[in-house]
Parts: C-alpha cells; sequence; structure tokens
C-alpha cells in the first residue's frame, strides 16, 4: 500500500492499526510500564541505554526500594548508588543518575522537568533519552528512535533498502504517531521491533547507523566493571593486589585507575584504592 498510494491516511491507519492488534496481544509486562512516575521514567530509561530490558527489570526494583525518589538518590552514597547498580554495566549511567537527582532536588524543587531542552542537559541524556522520557513520563508526543523502534519503520517502509538514514525514518515517524496516546504507541512499537528482532534477525544491519559491537571480553569496559566489583567487596585494595587479582598489566591497570578516578568513582590515598564515599 505504501509503495503504490505514499503516505496517505489508509495507510498511516492501517499501519497503526497492525502495530496495536499486535500490542494488544503480546505487549511486554514490564515493572516500569505498570506504575508510571516521572522519577521511576528516568531511572528506567537510564538503565535501559545498551541493556536487555530482561536485566533491567530486577535490577530497576531493586534500585527503586533502595532510593524511592530523587531526594533519597540524591543523598544516597557513591558506594550505595553502585552496589545496587551492579549487574548493569556503563557503570558512569549510575553516577549520571545521582548527578540528575542532584539537579533536580537542587535546581527544580524535586520535579523532573518537562522539557527535552533542559534534560538535554543533564548527563547521560541526549535527544532521544530527553525524549523517550518526556513521552514515556507526561504522555506528550514527543520523536525519537532505538533500535526496535527503528526495525519497525525499516520492516514496512523500506524494506529492500540499505544504508537508511534515521533523518528518512525520522520524516515517517513524525507523520504516523499517535498524538492522543504517545506512550502507548511508543511501546507498541518497540514490542512489534522484538517481534522482527527474531523474525528478521538482518534487519538492523539495513541502518547507516549499524556497527558492530566489539568484543566485551578483555575490553576496558570489562576491566572497569571487574575493578568497581571487586573495590564495592573489598572496600579498599592496593594498586599491586588490583594486578594480581585482576590479571593485567600494570600500565593498562594504572590508566583505568586514573581514568576512574577523574570521573568520580574512586579516590586514592596512599596506597589504598577505594569507592568514593
Amino acid at each position: 500500500m505504501f509503495k503504490t498510494n505514499g503516505l496517505n491516511e489508509i495507510v498511516i491507519s492501517e499501519f497503526q492499526k497492525i502495530i496495536y492488534d499486535y500490542y494488544k496481544q503480546y505487549g511486554r509486562k514490564f515493572p516500569f510500564r505498570m506504575k508510571i512516575s516521572p522519577y521511576y521514567v528516568l531511572i528506567s530509561e537510564i538503565m535501559l541505554q545498551q541493556t536487555q530490558t530482561s536485566r533491567v527489570s530486577k535490577r530497576f526494583l531493586d534500585f527503586i526500594k533502595a532510593f524511592p525518589d530523587f531526594q533519597s538518590l540524591a543523598n544516597a552514597s557513591i558506594n550505595d548508588v553502585l552496589k545496587k547498580w551492579q549487574g548493569l554495566g556503563y557503570n558512569r549511567r549510575a553516577l549520571a543518575l545521582k548527578e540528575i537527582a542532584k539537579r533536580i532536588v537542587n535546581d527544580f524543587q524535586g520535579v523532573l522537568p518537562e522539557t527535552v531542552d533542559i534534560l538535554k542537559t543533564f548527563p547521560q541524556i541526549g535527544l532521544n533519552t530527553a525524549s523517550s522520557i518526556i513521552t514515556f513520563a507526561f504522555n506528550k508526543p514527543s520523536y525519537f528512535i532505538e533500535t526496535n523502534i527503528r526495525r519497525v519503520y525499516i520492516y514496512f517502509f523500506f524494506f529492500g533498502k540499505d544504508n537508511i538514514d534515521d533523518r528518512d525514518i525520522l520524516k515517517i515517524l513524525k507523520k504516523t504517531i499517535d498524538l492522543h496516546n504517545p506512550r502507548k504507541w511508543y511501546y507498541a512499537l518497540m514490542d512489534y521491533g522484538v517481534m522482527l528482532k527474531k523474525n528478521h534477525p538482518e534487519l538492523h544491519k539495513k541502518s547507516k547507523h549499524y556497527k558492530k559491537q566489539s568484543s566485551f571480553k578483555g575490553s576496558n569496559r570489562q576491566l572497569r566493571g571487574l575493578l568497581i566489583k571487586l573495590l564495592l567487596e573489598k572496600k579498599s585494595i592496593t594498586q599491586e593486589e588490583l594486578i594480581k587479582e585482576l590479571n593485567i598489566p600494570k600500565n593498562k591497570l594504572i590508566n583505568i585507575i586514573n581514568q576512574l578516578e577523574k570521573e568520580g568513582f574512586l579516590k586514592k590515598e596512599e596506597k589504598e584504592i577505594s569507592i568514593i564515599k
């Protein structure tokens, strides 16, 4: 229909019906979808960056139990926040959440701002994440693309093409969004995209923005995570002990330690290294 008639009202209506019919029958249930609040949405959206929903669900519940609101998260120690974050990876996101909570408490009277431009000034929040927060927290229309949404639009509107630019997808996305209930629409799009991932695993490679993920094993990202996990368990440790525990060259370890210290994760006191309180 799209190839024959273009993006007219009939095509848009049929597209929305297909997506919503699937969602009605197969829509996924997650704790961060069941009870929606601006705080819960912010936490879940940062957690979901580059992390599977199955891993996020359990960690999300543990995290909001420990830190139920912006104030408690802002007041928490870095050590406690990182402990609750373990298993999600990309620990910088945990530090970012604590910093965001502090800003919201100090500068916005504990209320999450409702504009993309303000949210983009917070750490770890770019245009896509800011837009998704606005939609999921406040049910306001916004325009963003993530992996599963991209699959849906490639499948329906660019099937058979390669090197597809997100800017071209956005043009169609803006015309097909459900303006009355954008939250439900994006949930439905993402769930349909998950199904497409199973049945058409090649779709994401059609995107101009596709990049093959580098190996995690032996990467700096893995070593950073192992080092932080070790420090959370032992509270403090010497550089020599870290070299033995992680079995990596001294120069590489020093670079990682210096980087983590610069980012605000840890501190060095004489020979001891520990997580900042």
